[in-house]
């Protein structure tokens, strides 16, 4: 006498789903370490920003950065560029959009008549909104 079923199973069958917890993980991390290190890799150039606490983030739709390095170094962005390179370069700007805004980027030991030639360039280039960049002020703890 037998005691069960008298049918036999198959057995397990395979598993024909993809398994997608690995994966999410996996990108989820990804993304979190691109979060994180994105801001880092906004400006390649290192410069000691003048400090002051009126400095307040602009709303400025388009603008362009132009920096000058401890050295006299003119930059358009991230890249080095020679003073004619850089008429030429504001030129283009202002003809593309003339309420564009340049934002200045200057080492704080950048002599002041180097920040005024670079001033006077890039207003006859055709671009007046100047915007000065620095950084905040440590909060002192009362």
């Amino acid at each position: 006498m037998a005691f069960g079923r008298l049918e036999r199973s198959a057995g397990t069958q395979p598993m024909s789903d993809i398994n997608m917890t690995p994966l999410i993980d996996v990108m989820l991390v990804l993304l979190v370490i691109f979060m994180i290190t994105a801001p880092l890799m906004s400006s390649s150039l290192k410069l000691d920003l003048p400090k002051t606490a009126g400095a307040k983030p602009t709303d400025a739709g388009q603008y362009v950065t132009v920096a000058v390095s401890p050295k006299g170094q003119l930059y358009w962005g991230d890249d080095a560029v020679s003073a004619e390179q850089l008429k030429l370069r504001v030129r283009e700007a202002a003809l593309r959009n003339p309420a564009m805004e340049v934002q200045l980027r200057a080492d704080q030991s950048v002599p002041y008549g180097r920040i005024a030639e670079l001033i006077g360039v890039v207003q006859d280039g055709g671009l007046t909104r100047i915007g000065f960049v620095t950084e905040g002020l440590a909060p002192t703890k009362p």
